[in-house]
């Protein structure tokens, strides 16, 4: 009796673990198909690439050697440092396309940081955190021309349009509908001609526009904005968890003076007033 009931007791015992072996296979097929309808959050990553600007002084540009630098650099490399991830392990790509969305969703990006307007039609394809910086549209004129106090004196002057460009039409359509168009290829380059004389004013986002007059010596922001732009962190679609962790940084980088240090270093010299306090953020959907 004692045989059967050792018998009896060792294959209840295979039994239960065998079944056992079977619920954990179970639920190490079963769980990553649950989760392979949802969007990998960029929290708990150990690498992110980020996609920025290559040709935006200031904001995000290659030195000599080849490096980048700028205010948005420099958001991108505190936030994904706060998010655990160190800089030597943060790949810079540059965004290649006029579609950030498809590139986060396709996996190419894990985070955008160059000048996205966070706007009703962008929302519907991919999620914003932040935004970082509230953009609103100024004008850039020469230093050593008095004939521009403000937007109201834009009217016969000669205004840079850059093709592909949307803020021509928010000046010929606003504050300036006589304006005299001269067409450039890059707001670098309008800057360039403006410095030279040969255009009177350039007109897009004050901080593309802080930019530029650092690096075009004898030019500088008017301080005159009409338009409010939001720079959002663009994340992958439906990444709520992700969403909220960048705005907790966004929010101490404001609270604790890093992001009023890394707008000083990059345009302080500009004539453009920045901005000391947490932008009004995006709710995460």
């Amino acid at each position: 009796m004692r045989t059967a009931r050792s018998t009896l007791t060792l294959a209840g015992t295979a039994a239960l673990a065998g079944l056992a072996v079977l619920l954990l296979l179970l639920t190490l097929v079963l769980v990553p198909l649950v989760r392979a309808g949802e969007p990998e959050s960029i929290t708990g990553r150990d690498e992110l690439v980020i996609g920025v600007d290559d040709d935006l002084p200031g904001l995000s540009a290659r030195t000599a050697g080849g490096e980048r630098e700028g205010f948005e650099i420099d958001v991108a490399t505190y936030v994904a440092g706060r998010l655990g991830v160190a800089p030597a392990d943060v790949t810079f790509r540059r965004l290649a396309s006029a579609d950030p969305a498809g590139a986060l969703r396709e996996g190419t990006l894990d985070m955008v940081v160059a000048t996205v307007p966070v706007t009703a039609e962008l929302k519907e394809r991919m999620t914003f955190a932040g935004p970082y910086y509230l953009a609103h549209q100024d004008v850039l004129v020469r230093q050593d021309d008095p004939s521009i106090g403000g937007i109201g004196d834009l009217a016969g002057k000669r205004l840079c349009r850059v093709a592909g460009s949307g803020s021509w039409r928010e000046l010929t359509e606003g504050p300036a509908p006589d304006g005299r168009e001269v067409p450039a290829r890059s707001y670098r380059e309008c800057a360039e001609e403006l410095a030279a004389g040969r255009l009177d004013a350039v007109s897009t986002d004050d901080l593309v526009l802080a930019g530029l007059a650092g690096a075009v010596p004898g030019t500088t922001v008017l301080n005159a904005p009409f338009t409010d732009v939001k720079y959002g962190i663009g994340l992958r679609e439906g990444d709520r968890e992700g969403c909220r962790a960048v705005n907790r940084i966004l929010t101490g980088m404001y609270q604790n003076g890093a992001a009023t240090t890394m707008l000083n270093q990059w345009f302080a010299t500009s004539g453009l007033e920045l901005p000391t306090t947490v932008p009004q953020l995006e709710g995460c959907p």
